[in-house]
């Protein structure tokens, strides 16, 4: 998710930044000029389904990619397997699941937003098992760590929650008063080591998780080395560590591995990659580099990360030419027969803000843009501070459930979003 606020912070040198710059000021006009401003998008790969241009409340809708059917029993018969061959249910999360009412599955999938200085607002939604809250701000209170663990204490059957915020450095930290300021991501990228990073970002990282705040909304790994602050025109500039591939990819991981040593979940962002995009999505629709240059220059900090134990990732809402016509983040190309196919992904898979112009300009609702989402393989949505979070938080919930009732969503697919949520706080609903 991208800040309200986008003005640079004054206190740090750039001039590392700058000669940076200079540097891949070339790649970036070769970059540019291979496709990254095409005025249309390709259309999707051939082995990919449909994707709709509506939204899925249409009859146009792409279907779900689905599980292979189950093979038959040995000896060629089809039918049922004596009940005396089965063996006593495993008892998974999975299962656990499957006993939970649709109600109950889609609130697990949803992010809702709340200012830093009041958590309380949101305790109803706790209460009703919204799996995560992110904290908007710039300076948090002394007591938020007590504020949170009582928001904490509404959740159903005390199974957690996650408190995630965006702590980037630069101008975009939430909480910078309690857990310590760090400078732009593309100044740590000129004049710190990866070593650096990681040992500043853990100091960062500890006193976050002593705030009760146990998720972080980076590292950015998009490839950009514009030395601009981000803007409503570029989502990126000083977000980015580096207009170098290999720079972003070692910095990328150092930042990831400095959150959790100090036992904050990082969530990498944006997938498949931001740099150079067209514009900003959060206020239109905007367009990647095209596909084949991406899986060259913006794919490879997210394969590393993902190598060294990544648990998280967000899907942008840019359009990516050459491989799928709808917001990444709502569309299964990308996420599921990329980032989870070829990429390998486990792990919880984080929408960008639904409530970004470039969702609403393809033609979805925030609440159709969850449903979609869900379809496409997101696990958790997330949507900003609007004017009436509980309405919307409603009408999402209610939106999901709607689809499983009418079978444009897979009760299975819900399901396993679910289970991912719980899985990145080490949630056993099978233990002792």
């Amino acid at each position: 998710m991208k800040p309200h606020s986008i003005f640079p912070r004054s206190g740090f040198p750039r001039s590392g930044v700058a000669a940076r710059t200079t540097a891949v000021v070339a790649c970036a006009a070769v970059l540019l000029a291979v496709g990254g401003c095409a005025p249309h998008a390709s259309a999707p790969r051939a082995d990919a389904p449909a994707e709709p241009t509506a939204p899925v409340t249409t009859a146009n809708a792409d279907p779900t990619p689905t599980a292979p059917a189950a093979s038959a029993v040995p000896g060629g018969s089809t039918g049922p397997t004596p009940a005396s061959d089965l063996a006593t249910p495993t008892c998974t999360n999975l299962t656990k699941l499957a006993t939970w009412s649709d109600k109950r599955l889609a609130m697990t999938t949803i992010a809702v937003p709340v200012v830093e200085t009041s958590p309380a607002d949101v305790t109803a939604e706790v209460s009703a098992g919204a799996g995560g809250v992110l904290l908007f701000g710039s300076s948090a209170p002394a007591d938020l760590g007590a504020r949170l663990t009582a928001l904490k204490s509404h959740v159903p059957g005390h199974l957690g929650l996650l408190v995630m915020t965006d702590e980037e450095g630069g101008e975009i930290q939430r909480m910078a008063n309690l857990a310590g300021s760090q400078p732009w991501a593309a100044w740590m990228g000129s004049h710190w080591t990866p070593a650096q990073i990681q040992q500043a970002t853990a100091k960062v990282a500890a006193k976050m998780a002593a705030a009760q705040v146990n998720m972080d909304l980076a590292p950015v790994v998009d490839v950009d080395g514009r030395d601009v602050p981000p803007s409503s025109t570029n989502p990126d500039g000083w977000r980015s560590f580096s207009g170098s591939t290999a720079v972003v990819t070692h910095d990328g991981v150092a930042y990831m591995n400095g959150l959790r040593s100090g036992h904050v979940i990082p969530v990498l962002k944006h997938f498949p990659g931001l740099g150079y995009s067209s514009g900003n999505s959060d206020f239109g629709p905007a367009r990647t580099l095209p596909w084949s240059t991406l899986l060259k220059v913006g794919v490879p900090p997210f394969t590393a990360a993902i190598q060294a134990g990544a648990p998280a990732i967000m899907v942008s809402n840019n359009t990516v030419p050459g491989l799928a016509t709808n917001p990444a983040g709502l569309s299964p190309t990308t996420i599921t027969y990329e980032l989870r196919g070829r990429l390998h992904f486990k792990g919880l898979v984080i929408t960008d803000s639904l409530t970004a112009g470039a969702i609403s300009a393809a033609g979805f609702t925030v609440p159709q843009a969850a449903v979609q989402a869900l379809r496409a393989g997101a696990d958790m949505v997330m949507f900003g501070l609007v004017h009436n979070v509980s309405a919307q938080t409603t009408a999402i919930a209610s939106a999901i459930t709607t689809a499983v009732a009418g079978g444009r969503l897979p009760r299975s697919r819900l399901i396993s979003a679910a289970a991912s949520v719980l899985a990145v706080r080490h949630v056993n609903l099978c233990g002792t």
